[in-house]
């Protein structure tokens, strides 16, 4: 199964990604973990992209395009794969479509997890309170001011992919306010798995 996980920052699309790989036993990438990881090896990549990630921007389409297309041409993903936070713009879903068809393969299914502003202001700030308490770093973009950023280049960015893959007849849309247990359910009847 190919499947993209949407849903703004914060909305749950990690914990449902790794459920999903688990019960699936396919990959799982997660551009958000493929940047960080490239930041804190030092790669020329993760140097190039270290500020606009910090800052809660965008990386370039072309850039997180490559990285992506580049894994998913990997072995592992050869049995499927969960993309987790790509595609973020209309430019990065045509590029998958694109690099897709020049592999013989298309996405299956686009699931987006649907959670208000509110909620995921909340959500992103119990994620670094949990973190503070545990003693491990808190993410770069896990403060408030750089959250209200991610979210607004979600909602202008971002949401339109939505759109994208609803006219393709591949978009379902979950319910991500319910907890975790809840919205697994629905990803799996939405992915026709229940």
């Amino acid at each position: 199964m190919r499947l993209v996980l949407l849903g703004a920052p914060g909305s749950g699309k990690g914990t449902q990604a790794e459920r999903i790989v688990g019960w699936l036993r396919i990959a799982h990438l997660s551009t958000g973990h493929i940047l960080r990881e490239a930041i804190s090896s030092g790669t020329p990549i993760g140097l190039s992209v270290q500020a606009v990630v910090e800052s809660g921007g965008l990386v370039p389409d072309e850039v997180v395009s490559s990285i992506v297309l580049e894994r998913l041409a990997d072995p592992s993903c050869q049995s499927g794969y969960v993309l987790d936070g790509f595609p973020r713009t209309i430019g990065q879903a045509q590029a998958l479509d694109a690099g897709l068809m020049q592999m013989g393969q298309e996405l299956d299914h686009v699931v987006e997890l649907v959670v208000s502003p509110d909620i995921l202001i909340e959500r992103i700030v119990r994620r670094a309170d949990q973190a503070r308490a545990m003693g491990i770093p808190i993410r770069a973009d896990d403060n408030p001011a750089t959250f209200k950023k991610r979210l607004d280049a979600y909602l202008a960015e971002t949401a339109p992919v939505s759109d994208y893959y609803r006219n393709r007849g591949k978009l379902r849309l979950v319910d991500g306010m319910q907890d975790p247990d809840a919205v697994a359910r629905e990803v799996l009847r939405a992915l026709g798995k229940s």
